[in-house]
């Protein structure tokens, strides 16, 4: 797929894909501070569209679809780094931070439904490719590789069991005083987004054929930024 509509990239553009709880996020924070790359969690943007859409309390999936299309045709969607503030990378919708409320369950498995959404995704592919020519990014998501940036000068795809993904994601609710289902409920949840994101008939998420693997179920977050940032200093000028 060719980016020849858009302005050239302005400098190099990092790739990083896998399914839910990789350790992505954290991974591509802590790089984009390494090289003092601008991080682009084009996840969230998806998730704080799903956020959008849920507050509407629409009452069936048509009207929630119709719902999705228009705010991602409509809303605006910017990143903005708060050094100190946890997470750091913050994102806004319509001038209001959602990156705390956009990180629950039900935003998750709706966040799923809506970016299956052909119009939505088309609503956002400029949005993140604009993001991303500004050079010395990084963009995370599911079809960075293979649809938003497939001339990206380097490419990511990290995996990890399944098992431990719901162990971390269980952590991660404990951690914020949210209320926290079973490990088994977790992990269905996990394998039903898997699921989603994986058969969905528009850009589904999969491995690029040049993405490099990372299988993060037995590293330490150190460790996987460190290969990487190994690897893009060996390999992007």
């Amino acid at each position: 797929m060719s980016l020849s509509n858009l302005a050239p990239k302005q400098g190099p553009v990092i790739a990083i894909d896998g399914p839910a709880g990789t350790g992505k996020s954290s991974a591509t924070r802590r790089l984009a501070q390494a090289l003092g790359y601008v991080h682009v969690d084009t996840g969230a943007i998806y998730r704080a569209l799903a956020l959008l859409t849920l507050e509407k309390k629409l009452e069936t999936p048509a009207l929630e679809t119709a719902a999705a299309i228009e705010i991602a045709r409509s809303a605006r969607f910017e990143f903005r780094r708060i050094v100190g503030a946890d997470p750091e990378n913050r994102i806004l919708a319509d001038g209001r931070d959602v990156s705390l409320l956009i990180r629950t369950p039900e935003v998750s498995m709706a966040s799923s439904r809506i970016s299956a959404i052909p119009e939505v995704r088309a609503a956002l592919l400029d949005l993140q490719r604009r993001l991303g020519c500004v050079g010395r990014t990084i963009l995370e998501g599911r079809d960075i590789g293979t649809v938003v940036f497939p001339d990206a000068d380097l490419k990511f795809f990290l995996t990890a069991s399944v098992e431990e993904r719901a162990k971390r994601r269980l952590y991660e609710l404990e951690i914020s005083g949210k209320d926290a289902p079973s490990f088994e409920e977790v992990k269905r949840q996990i394998e039903l987004r898997d699921h989603g994101d994986t058969t969905r008939s528009i850009a589904p998420l999969k491995r690029a054929p040049d993405a490099i693997d990372i299988d993060t179920t037995t590293l330490t977050l150190d460790e996987v930024v460190s290969r990487m940032e190994g690897l893009v200093r060996e390999r992007v000028s």
